[in-house]
């Protein structure tokens, strides 16, 4: 019995331990948002640009932002974004949607993905933090 409870409490701390390294960092999600500034736009005034403004992301459906021409292929995915959608895309985007227009390596880094999503899950659709 001391064994299984021992065992129980290794694998609770490496649960824990696996979350608090995985934590969510705004501030890094921004800094990790500069890549993405020459072409998406986020916050209060933002404004379509080569790619649309991801503002109110979380929830909405892909290719449906007023006054952007998105490809067939995004228009077409059945995506509606949420933080395992948005997790999987930004990693490799032709790959989650074959024929998109963005043209972006991807986000690798785990931590750099969770940081990302972070911060732009915090913007409502008119762009305001919630």
């Amino acid at each position: 019995m001391r064994n299984l409870t021992l065992s129980a409490l290794v694998v609770i701390a490496s649960s824990a331990t696996a979350s608090v390294a995985l934590a969510q960092d705004v501030a890094a999600g921004k800094t990790s948002f500069n890549k993405c500034l020459a072409c998406h736009a986020v916050g209060e005034g933002a404004k379509n640009k080569i790619g649309p403004v991801l503002n109110g992301l979380d929830g909405r459906k892909a290719g449906t932002v007023e006054g952007y021409s998105y490809s067939e292929a995004n228009k077409n995915s059945g995506i509606t974004w949420n933080e395992a959608e948005f997790k999987e895309y930004i990693k490799d985007p032709k790959a989650k949607i074959p024929g998109t227009k963005m043209a972006f390596a991807g986000v690798k880094n785990e931590k750099e993905v969770n940081d990302l999503w972070a911060f732009l899950a915090q913007y409502d659709k008119d762009g305001k933090t919630k």
